[in-house]
């Protein structure tokens, strides 16, 4: 019987926050592996901020999805045929599938996971793209060090809440910046921040400076905008930004918001940076080993929310800009 593959493609370019209407759903017929190719049945998509800017024709890191293309996203499943042979049926793989039921890819697009060491899912988050980035990003550009306040923006998400942790394993003290009292309540109570901002209720500048007395050492920024500025005017002598994500801009209609407290760079002779994650691929290994073994000794903890139904990808993939989930936001499918 041959297997039918559902997918979600883009349909257009969204003009603010994604809809609907920007994709179409259909189902196609699959075929069998070629040579070096593996049948995937895809089990979690992650959902992730960047998959907004791979939407966009803008200028980025890497191409756009083309209208009519299967949505990029990264994703976990497991082999269903394979023409490669590196990979056996059975084994349980990660890698860029899309948003879809089933992937046919050349089985150098994949890595092999373990799902009896950790739920899948935390490859997608802690083990996966949003963990690697928290510990390059904090450890090589950062460049934290023991003694050091560190500040992250969207604490409670699944690159922020690493970062945090990763700081207070290596001696700093952490500040995070959330939405709202329940997820600032997890940040102190569940991953033991020193303190905890929420941005709706209030003012982030009187708050950096009332809980860092003596400036910010290292801000991990991964929402832009209003909240950059903020820390931008609470900056220690020699600080370092790392410039992870602006999630605030994503949607805009209108041009992007940049620093306008950048001269605060000159006057504390402080340096921002941007990263990505995909430069670091020659050491992926390296922050999967030490992230794996925090995680398994229970020094880093993590928290999946689950959305369940691949006909659930543009509600699920909205709640990243609404701030509804709690977590890695990663979507399951159904059997």
């Amino acid at each position: 019987m041959q297997l039918i593959n559902k997918q979600f493609r883009l349909a257009a370019r969204p003009i603010g926050a994604p809809k609907q209407s920007d994709w179409t759903f259909g189902e196609t017929p699959l075929g069998e592996p070629a040579d070096g190719e593996v049948l995937v049945k895809i089990m979690y998509i992650s959902l992730d901020p960047a998959m907004r800017g791979w939407m966009s024709e803008v200028k980025s890191y890497m191409p756009p999805v083309g209208i009519g293309e299967v949505m990029r996203a990264l994703a976990v499943g497991q082999v269903l045929a394979s023409r490669h042979a590196g990979f056996a049926v059975g084994d349980h793989v990660s890698g860029m599938l899309g948003v879809q039921s089933h992937a046919l890819v050349q089985g150098q697009m994949l890595n092999k996971v373990d799902p009896a060491l950790v739920p899948l899912p935390v490859y997608l988050g802690v083990l996966g793209m949003p963990g690697v980035t928290a510990y390059f990003g904090l450890l090589d550009v950062g460049k934290l060090q023991a003694g050091d306040t560190a500040v992250v923006s969207g604490a409670a998400g699944a690159v922020g809440s690493v970062v945090g942790q990763i700081a207070k394993l290596k001696g700093a003290r952490v500040v995070g910046i959330a939405g709202g009292a329940d997820k600032c309540r997890y940040l102190l109570d569940e991953l033991g921040f020193e303190a905890a901002i929420d941005y709706k209720a209030e003012n982030v500048t009187a708050a950096l400076a009332r809980h860092c007395p003596q400036g910010i050492n290292v801000y991990f920024d991964n929402v832009g905008g209003d909240i950059l500025d903020a820390a931008l005017a609470n900056l220690a002598h020699g600080a370092r930004v790392v410039i992870c994500g602006a999630i605030s801009q994503y949607n805009n209609t209108t041009p992007v918001q940049g620093p306008a407290n950048y001269l605060s760079l000159l006057v504390n002779r402080a340096s921002m940076s941007g990263m990505l994650v995909g430069d670091y691929l020659p050491r992926w290994g390296e922050a999967v080993q030490a992230l794996a073994g925090w995680v398994m000794a229970g020094r880093i903890k993590h928290r999946e929310d689950v959305v369940t139904g691949l006909e659930s990808f543009p509600d699920a993939f909205g709640m990243l800009f609404s701030g509804e989930n709690h977590g890695k936001l990663v979507l399951q499918l159904s059997e």
